[in-house]
């Protein structure tokens, strides 16, 4: 169990975090203040890759964990309306607030500070415990892990997503497709509309299908897949001609089961008989430190056993920090950077403080006992581990 000075230091670290506005590709100052951190932590080696990641490693041994979170934001458009100012970091009624108090800078404080402590205790002798600080994942979930990953040539034996689960093991998360339709059409002037073909009356059908299939969705219960248009768009000489080209932007959530090949068929069947097209709506970003990111939005769901060791290894973890076994799992319906080690292969789960719900929300605020008992958590794992 952590002491109070301890306690102290930990909450410290995540309050000076919040106070440090870090919008995804603008995180430079919060991960060079991580890197100091950890370095005066004793960690044994601590990088920044070339993304503007920053990864700090425990231990030598031949067995590797991985604590990830990132450190990026989204942004605040609406500070005024906030009752405690979304940078102050200030604790009032047990509870740090600010942006970035859930999602999720106090998970790096907790497993920044977990690692260290298992290092003290000696529970790295015979392992090597990493904890990584990441960046973008708000746009680009799992390209900082994937370009991280291939940098430093690792591959942990398993993983730990620090992302909020209200300090409840979670099992795995939905998936993600995100897609862009066009449509074409022929342009005419506005006074001849008969002598054009409109593409927005040729994409009208097609967001007609959208809100269709996902109220098909929902019927399939309480794990099920979404489907929204949550962008559209359209092309034309000028605003007395018929457009030629409209664009809509499809965020599809699935769930474990529905593979690759499904959203494929799933898609084609949407755009049938119209003169449309659709494609991964790939996004590019630049990081911090100017590296050019591309990135796919296109994951399957994903779900650990909870026969699997490292559930299990979690589920004792649990036990001696809660002293009572777990009485439920969870499961995200949002996504992570877990898409990059569930893609290679490498058994990932899901543990952090407080309600992911308040994510991105106006006065977002995390319960600092949860930020304590989250670096207990980390702690015995990496003992058991």
């Amino acid at each position: 169990m952590l002491t109070p000075a301890l306690e102290k230091e930990i909450l410290e670290f995540a309050q000076q975090l919040v106070r440090i506005k870090s919008y995804s590709g603008q995180e430079e100052e919060a991960i060079k203040f991580v890197e100091t951190k950890m370095l005066s932590l004793g960690y044994d080696e601590v990088i920044i890759d070339q993304m503007g990641n920053v990864l700090g490693r425990i231990g030598t041994g031949p067995k590797s964990i991985l604590f990830d979170s990132h450190v990026d934001t989204v942004e605040v458009n609406d500070e005024g309306e906030w009752d405690i100012p979304p940078f102050s970091g200030k604790i009032i009624d047990g509870r740090l607030h600010g942006r970035g108090s859930v999602d999720m800078k106090s998970s790096v404080a907790a497993s920044a500070y977990a690692a260290a402590i298992a290092k003290q205790q000696g529970f790295a002798k015979d392992k090597t415990i990493f904890v990584s600080a990441t960046v973008f994942e708000e746009d680009c979930d799992g390209e900082n892990l994937k370009h991280l990953f291939k940098e430093r040539n690792l591959r942990p034996d398993c993983v730990v997503i620090c992302e909020p689960s209200n300090n409840v093991i979670t099992l795995g998360h939905k998936g993600k497709a995100q897609i862009t339709i066009t449509t074409t059409g022929v342009s005419a002037h506005g006074s001849a509309p008969e002598k054009g073909v409109n593409a927005i009356y040729e994409m009208a059908e097609i967001i007609q299908r959208v809100e269709k299939r996902n109220l098909e969705l929902l019927k399939n219960g309480d794990m099920h897949g979404t489907m929204v248009t949550s962008k559209i768009s359209s092309v034309a000489a000028s605003l007395n001609a018929v457009p030629f080209g409209c664009e809509i932007y499809v965020d599809r959530r699935t769930i474990p089961g529905e593979t690759d090949q499904d959203i494929k068929n799933e898609f084609d069947a949407i755009i049938k008989g119209k003169k449309a097209a659709w494609q991964r709506g790939t996004l590019h970003r630049r990081s911090w430190t100017g590296q050019e990111i591309q990135y796919e939005p296109f994951h399957t769901a994903w779900r650990i056993d909870e026969n699997h060791l490292l559930t299990k290894l979690c589920i004792s973890a649990y036990s001696e920090t809660f002293k009572q076994t777990p009485s439920q799992f969870d499961f995200w319906d949002f996504s992570t950077n877990a898409v990059t080690p569930v893609s290679l292969g490498i058994p990932t789960i899901g543990f952090g403080p407080d309600d992911y719900k308040l994510a991105h929300m106006k006065n977002e605020s995390c319960e600092v006992n949860q930020i304590t008992a989250a670096c207990n958590f980390y702690t015995e794992l990496a003992r058991l581990f």
